[in-house]
């Protein structure tokens, strides 16, 4: 169904000329689900904007072929283009806070795309809409599809972002980490919805994610990506049961996991390199742990298995490391060179008991609720309200982990902007948030400024939360000036510059714009602006969600050293269970703005006692490891 021949993909950029992707090449029979995995930076998404032939003005392709179906496409005008796309190709967007149209109802967005490229006309396409709704799992499909954007859920929205790229049924769907903003509970629906329109459709399906557990359970092959370049094509099996790459190996043992609660994760040394430098040698050797002189000279092809390594004829097996060349037999066995420590792994936090049992309450939230205004007519007016949180209680205690977990649009993102104080004047906010014997919806004016350096946020779309017009220097500067006026401008500069190497990024993207990152990278960056004031309680909603599992392990590791060294507290709003084991001391079940269940996480996982919890834990997605 899809053909990619030795595609190369160039940028141009200030720092010079990006090479995205350098000589990628694959094929996708009919039905097939390949999932393309790597970490943040590595080319993923370009490869997918490529093949639609949606690269930004600054991009194009400088050598390759794409053929979809036997018809090559980087050839064809632009309104031939159009008519496949969309119709023939599909495609899942990463960002749907960006690719959704603000001023247009997300109905008209799902009608748009069904009277474009099928016969469906008027009613019949909007029927057609709100079945896909419903097929998606949008609650009251008949109400909501006449809702804009803003008044979803991230969640939400990335389902109407499905909805869009599903309703004209296409040959071949590309999704772009389609899963990354749902909770488990729909994002057990959405893959087995995927996997129902392959059956029924023999629908191809390209799956960029992160996520290796759900690659585990859905994939038939898999890619692993790194600077540009494929570096190991397997079968899933093969993958997930005997990594050959040095970095395959290294990512599958980032995954957090309940029995590595108090050690440090295995995270990856570095970060992926710029793409704008010419590369000598292997392009992981910075950070290999079995790196040999010949990987900083030779850069490595990619080379059919060994016969010992081989696998069945019919689902080839390939690695770009000299581990495996014929000649690698006299020194693939070589003692690795020693590697500097993986980011946040310096000091392994305390065991779960150091802040237990006596730790003093930071955050006593009780008897909260939060309304929203429904406004109708010409004028706007209030016409009644919707309760998004309804009496919720909850503590958390300095130095611990209170995790919430709960489908989109059970109200944990809203219970967390309460919280901080961002809701005032959008919404009726009804009972107590005390923290350290500071009642927080009382204050107003300086103590309420002086209050918010105790309370931070990491939000949950980094685009949306980052000013695009600032450069990364100045959006992390600005909080910093504001509730850190004591810090003269070389101590400012000192603490941003240690700032972004703890978050795994370079000293180079503070003169950067948002825009010139992946979505991990921005994510790293708001975790960053976050921790820039040195606040007590942080409440973090998703905060790995956009991450790749190795930068995901870095920022774990950073979260739980800085909570070991500094008593941190946090509210961790998150819909993946394996960072809740890793993480968290207790667990909060929300659904439907109440808490249904809450204790101590591992009993809760352990032993839940009520059916709403069962099933959630049901649909979580787990590591394959065949």
């Amino acid at each position: 169904m899809l053909n990619i021949t030795d595609l190369k993909v160039a940028l141009d950029a200030d720092a010079g000329l990006v090479r995205a992707i350098d000589g990628l090449s694959l094929c996708i029979e009919r039905g097939e689900t390949f999932a393309l995995v790597g970490e943040s930076g590595c080319g993923k998404s370009m490869t997918a904007l490529a093949l639609m032939r949606l690269l930004p003005e600054n991009g194009r392709v400088t050598d390759g072929r794409v053929e979809i179906e036997g018809q090559e496409t980087l050839s064809l005008p632009e309104s031939a283009m159009r008519r496949l796309r969309g119709g023939r190709i599909g495609m899942i967007f990463q960002e749907p806070a960006t690719s959704l149209n603000p001023v247009m109802r997300v109905g008209d967005q799902i009608v748009e795309a069904i009277e474009t490229h099928t016969a469906l006309r008027g009613a019949q396409a909007r029927a057609k809409a709100i079945e896909w709704l419903g097929r998606v799992g949008i609650p009251e499909p008949e109400r909501r599809i006449d809702d804009y954007p803003f008044r979803m859920s991230g969640g939400q929205k990335q389902r109407v972002m499905i909805a869009i790229a599903l309703a004209a049924e296409p040959a071949f769907l590309v999704a772009d980490e389609p899963t990354t903003a749902l909770d488990v509970a729909i994002q057990a629906q959405i893959l087995e919805l995927l996997k129902q329109l392959q059956r029924e459709q023999g629908m191809g399906l390209l799956l960029i994610t992160h996520d290796l557990a759900v690659v585990s359970g859905m994939a038939q092959r898999v890619a692993l990506m790194y600077a540009g370049q494929i570096v190991e094509v397997a079968s899933a099996a093969e993958f997930f049961s005997a990594p050959k790459h040095p970095y395959a190996r290294l990512l599958l043992q980032s995954l957090p996991q309940a029995h590595q609660r108090g050690a440090p994760l295995a995270a990856i040394a570095g970060t992926v390199p710029a793409l704008s430098q010419a590369f000598v040698g292997c392009r992981f050797a910075p950070r290999c742990d079995r790196v040999v002189d010949r990987c900083h000279r030779d850069a490595p092809v990619l080379l059919p298995l060994t016969v010992q390594d081989a696998t069945p004829a019919d689902v080839p097996r390939e690695v770009r490391c000299w581990l495996h060349a014929p000649s690698a037999t006299a020194w693939a066995a070589a003692p690795s060179t020693p590697r500097a420590e993986p980011l946040g792994a310096s000091a392994a936090p305390p065991p779960a008991t150091a802040w237990s049992g006596g730790a003093a309450l930071l955050l006593d939230v009780q008897h909260l609720s939060v309304r929203f205004p429904i406004r109708n007519g010409v004028f706007q007016r209030v016409t009644s309200h919707a309760l998004a949180v309804d009496d919720v209680s909850l503590q958390v205690r300095r130095g611990e982990t209170m995790a919430l977990v709960g489908e989109s649009g059970c109200g944990k993102t809203t219970l967390g902007k309460a919280i901080v104080q961002l809701l005032r004047g959008q919404a009726q906010i009804e009972g107590r948030a005390v923290l350290e014997g500071q009642e927080l919806f009382g204050l107003h004016g300086e103590t309420l400024r002086l209050a918010r350096r105790s309370v931070q946020m990491i939000f949950q779309d980094p685009y949306a939360s980052l000013n695009p017009r600032m450069r990364v220097f100045e959006l992390l500067e600005e909080g910093v000036l504001t509730l850190r006026p004591e810090l003269d401008g070389a101590a400012r500069r000192a603490l941003l510059e240690s700032l972004v190497d703890r978050v795994g990024l370079r000293r180079e993207a503070l003169q950067r714009y948002p825009h010139e990152f992946s979505g991990g990278q921005r994510q790293r960056i708001a975790i960053a602006r976050a921790l820039a004031v040195e606040p007590k309680l942080i409440v973090c909603d998703e905060p790995t969600s956009a991450l790749d599992v190795s930068v995901q392990a870095q920022i774990l590791n950073l979260l739980k050293r800085l909570q070991s060294e500094l008593g941190l507290s946090y509210l961790f709003i998150t819909h993946h269970l394996g960072v809740v084991e890793y993480m968290a001391d207790h667990v909060a079940v929300m659904h439907r703005g109440r808490i249904d269940e809450a204790g101590p996480t591992e009993d809760l996982l352990a032993h839940p006692q009520r059916d709403y919890t069962r099933r959630l834990l049901s649909a979580v997605p787990r590591l394959v490891r065949f």
